[in-house]
């Protein structure tokens, strides 16, 4: 019993500093993959990452779907737990993420959404400068 909790004690430790992770002071980009299929990269219940983002911006916007543009899709390799997308003040693991960055479009405004295989497509407003 006791050994049961030790191990659960380490899952939830693990799980939290995955999800709040270190902070990135390495300045690294992410390594990319181009694809060209928009399900490209973790797969998700529901649908690719491109797909999932899209569903997300056409609630977000209240647009229909066929306005929004699929720009690029492609399969990443983020430098850290922040998936390209760091908040200030958090602190984010320090490992290398398989992930994928989806660009959408709506009336020339462009979205970019940061995925991993434990996170799902978020937008992230204020994307860290890639390397193409």
């Amino acid at each position: 019993m006791i050994v049961m909790r030790k191990v659960l004690t380490v899952v939830a430790v693990a799980a939290l500093l995955v999800a709040c992770g270190n902070e990135s002071t390495t300045g690294g980009q992410p390594s990319m993959t181009p694809s060209t299929s928009s399900s490209s990269g973790p797969a998700s219940p529901g649908g690719g990452p491109a797909e999932l983002a899209k569903a997300d911006l056409v609630k977000r916007l209240g647009v229909d779907a066929a306005v929004v543009k699929v720009v690029s899709s492609d399969e990443v390799t983020w430098p850290d737990g922040s998936l390209g997308c760091p908040e200030p003040g958090m602190r984010y693991t320090q490992m290398l993420v398989q992930g994928n960055r989806t660009i959408l479009e709506v009336d020339g405004k462009q979205y970019a959404y940061h995925s991993s295989a434990y996170r799902a497509p978020f937008l992230c407003e204020h994307p860290t400068p890639t390397a193409r």
